[in-house]
């Protein structure tokens, strides 16, 4: 039978679940039940999911867990962190706790500049239609207003609007470059409502400008869309103390402690193989609370990879560095997050999530946000360079593999206790399940 369908958007949910059970699955009534369970059994609260995307069928659950004792500018938060992997809530409660008391972490926004684009061909060369544009550039950004006078209430709106020359990349290539400010909101159909409609705008002054040609005057608009590239709007977070301050690790002494932590970081800043996998750790942090909040954890990767990207090689978005007697350890990302608007009012996790944390505005969910990425990345780094990564790594991962392996509470409880003292793999798993039925 044929696995296509007509108007599969227009069934019912269940009529949907059917049709995939059917035709998609060996046991229909075993995939059938599964994916039903996996509904909410608020109708209300699942009808809100449902109306998130298209096709919907359930729910795709990922644990939500907390990470307390993060003492951020002298308040302390608990962070939710929506995540998979088995080690990370951990990592980022101790990095939490060891740095709580040495100061905590501190944290400086640099900017929250936002970015779209029109992009489109011109005829004509920019010795012309630049002198046009500087002189209709107020129009231009007059002719939003109906679009901006909210959000400039709040204090944001459009900071600027340059014409860009790109025809050294494609020929006849422009563009109009706008920057924005959107407050609290991450503001992605406000800059890209906004970028349309100036498009329009700019096409008809361009195209009844008397001065150009009947050539000059065919402005083709080929899209207009905001960046997720948002190098000026950024967050620093750091934390330093002391060097004998920071104790010993696994047993090394702290200064060869910060030795061996720089030597990584300066590996991560030249080798690009370890510079992905650095900055995943970081991700690690950021994407958790990213997802918690009901934030775009694409978009904000999308920026960041490219933002370590910036001087032409990929590398570490952290640094560290001794300054005096202290150690330092930093990290600055370009981050663009909302607080308003989106999934913020919708889904009933991020509001809880947001409530949490204090219902922070963006700029301090920026903070908030970079920190969990410092945290995971000092974690990371702290293992590697003493007693390796998979040391405490497989013993968080200990559970899944006991659960791969159907164990029972009382194997579960077992194992734990010996693994305390053993190497975990599957193979020793599997061997201590057998022996212990």
């Amino acid at each position: 039978m044929s696995k296509n369908i007509d108007g599969f958007s227009k069934l019912s949910k269940e009529e949907k679940i059917s049709w995939i059970s059917q035709f998609h699955f060996s046991y229909p009534e075993d995939a059938k039940k599964l994916i039903s369970s996996y509904n909410h059994s608020d109708s209300k609260i699942q009808k809100k999911h449902d109306e998130f995307i298209e096709n919907s069928l359930a729910n795709y659950y990922f644990p939500i867990g907390v990470a307390p004792n993060f003492l951020i500018n002298n308040k302390t938060y608990t962070l939710p962190m929506a995540i998979e992997e088995s080690s990370v809530v951990a990592a980022a409660c101790k990095a939490a706790k060891f740095w709580a008391s040495r100061g905590g972490f501190k944290t400086t926004i640099l900017g929250q500049e936002k970015i779209g684009q029109v992009h489109f061909l011109f005829q004509g060369s920019f010795e012309k239609l630049n002198p046009l544009f500087q002189e209709k550039k107020e129009e231009l950004i007059h002719s939003l207003e109906n679009l901006t006078q909210n959000m400039q209430k709040r204090g944001g709106g459009i900071l600027d609007i340059e014409l860009v020359d790109k025809t050294d990349l494609i020929d006849h290539y422009f563009q109009l470059h706008l920057t924005f400010d959107t407050v609290d909101s991450m503001g992605a159909n406000f800059i890209n409502s906004c970028l349309e409609q100036i498009a329009n705008t700019f096409k008809n002054v361009v195209e009844n400008h008397t001065g150009f040609t009947a050539e000059e005057r065919v402005v083709e608009i080929v899209m207009s869309i905001l960046s997720n590239y948002v190098p000026n709007c950024l967050v620093k977070a750091e934390v330093r103390c002391p060097i004998e301050k920071l104790g010993e690790h696994e047993g090394m002494p702290a200064k060869y402690f910060v030795q061996k932590f720089i030597q990584a970081i300066e590996i991560a800043k030249k080798e690009p193989f370890r510079a992905v996998t650095h900055n995943k750790g970081i991700m690690n942090g950021v994407d958790a609370l990213v997802i918690a909040t009901g934030n775009d954890f694409r978009a904000v990767e999308a920026g960041v990879h490219a933002f370590a990207a910036r001087e032409g090689s990929y590398s570490s978005l952290s640094n560290a560095y001794v300054m005096g007697n202290d150690f330092v350890f930093e990290l600055t990302l370009p981050l663009s997050l909302g607080t308003v608007g989106g999934l913020t009012q919708l889904h009933p996790m991020v509001k809880w999530s947001m409530e949490l944390l204090g219902n922070p505005n963006a700029k301090e969910l920026m903070q908030i946000v970079a920190v969990a990425g410092l945290a995971q990345n000092f974690a990371a780094l702290r293992s590697l360079i003493t007693s390796g990564i998979q040391k405490g790594h497989m013993k968080m991962h200990l559970l899944n593999i006991l659960n791969q392996n159907d164990a029972s509470e009382a194997q579960k409880i077992k194992a734990v206790d010996f693994f305390k003292t053993n190497a975990v793999t599957h193979n020793a798993v599997s061997d201590f399940l057998n022996t212990n039925p």
